[in-house]
């Protein structure tokens, strides 16, 4: 796969000289964002048809054989409606959200690797990158829920970025433990940390079980995933931030929300689960592998949904400052004892 890689950019700087570069790297970054793209349309359908089974329901079954095609049916009515902008909203920062929604999600996959050494951006700040792409979601849901001029929509807004800040809190402190296991903040060194002789139980998810756990539920808060979706608690606040929008602006924060949840899986499987690393050690390592762990965090987000009531928001609240954020901290030092004695090894 490397030497194919190495040849085509050999042929490619041949051919178009200084050009090559921007040409290069757009072409890698579609081959990221359309993957990704098709992941998402994909998502919202394995959502209906899991919670439907779970619900002893069919879920969508009529367009396309076994539904299949639903997703682009869904795609093409949204691209079809008209984009309503309500007369009282701010007209350029209400078609400006839900962009700020989407771009941090998929900028984020800049520094995430796919296998050894598949990476479009092999920075050592990988990690950090990642935690300011992730915060910048927010952004777009804040200024969403303003532009709206909608007391819904802002109500929905605010909730939505205390909900995000309380857990992006409780994210960092587990990827400060990483970074202590890895010593590194290169996403792909994190993964080859993890590599040894015993398989899955080199993967640093022993180690920092509570920060695994941690990860994953504030994962799915942050989200705006249910049971926390107080932003859009439907039967509260109607549709919380996005209750102004229609058409494709309304897709795109649908989009968002699902890059997101693909995102933080990735992230997870990469950090805790060995990312493309085999979990026993006579298989060989592979994508598939990193696919199949992040497969099986977003059945998690989708089998939570099918299964768990909405929290109430000081619940909510109560979860992420009082419960969360000490056990991180606590689990910060036990880490930072552990590794000062012969009995850690990983």
């Amino acid at each position: 796969m490397m030497e194919l890689l190495q040849t085509l950019e050999t042929a490619g700087q041949n051919l178009l000289g200084v050009a090559w570069l921007p040409v290069w790297t757009l072409v890698k970054i579609m081959c990221i964002i359309m993957p990704i793209m098709g992941a998402v349309a994909y998502l919202t359908l394995a959502e209906r048809k899991i919670i439907g089974w779970m619900q002893i329901r069919i879920g969508p079954n009529r367009v396309g054989y076994f539904g299949l095609l639903q997703p682009l049916a869904d795609g093409l009515k949204l691209f079809t409606k008209e984009i309503i902008i309500p007369t009282g909203s701010s007209k350029f920062l209400f078609v400006f959200a839900p962009i700020m929604a989407l771009a941090p999600a998929l900028a984020a996959w800049a520094v995430m690797p796919f296998a050894d050494g598949v990476v479009l951006a092999n920075v050592n700040a990988g990690l950090l990158y990642l935690l300011a792409m992730t915060s910048m979601g927010v952004y777009g849901i804040i200024i969403a829920g303003w532009a709206s001029n909608s007391k819904y929509a802002f109500l929905g807004a605010v909730r939505s970025a205390a909900q995000i800040v309380s857990y992006e809190l409780a994210m960092g402190f587990a990827l400060v433990t990483v970074l202590m296991a890895s010593q590194s903040m290169n996403l792909g060194d994190i993964v080859n940390g993890q590599k040894g002789s015993m398989g899955m139980l080199n993967w640093y998810w022993i180690p920092l079980f509570p920060m695994f756990l941690v990860y994953v539920i504030s994962g799915v808060a942050e989200t705006n995933r249910a049971p926390f979706d107080m932003a859009e608690g439907e039967s509260e606040i109607v549709a919380g931030f996005h209750v102004e929008y229609s058409g494709m602006a309304f897709a795109l924060f649908f989009l968002a929300e699902y890059a997101n949840m693909i995102l933080i899986a990735f992230l997870t499987s990469i950090m805790f689960l060995g990312g493309w690393l085999s979990p026993l050690p006579f298989l060989p390592d592979g994508f598939i592998w990193l696919l199949a762990k992040a497969s099986f965090i977003l059945f998690l987000f989708l089998w939570f949904r099918a299964t768990f009531p909405r929290y109430r928001y000081d619940q909510l609240m109560r979860l992420g400052w009082k419960v969360f954020i000490p056990i991180t901290i606590i689990w910060v030092i036990v880490v930072a004892a552990w590794m000062q004695t012969p009995l850690w090894v990983w």
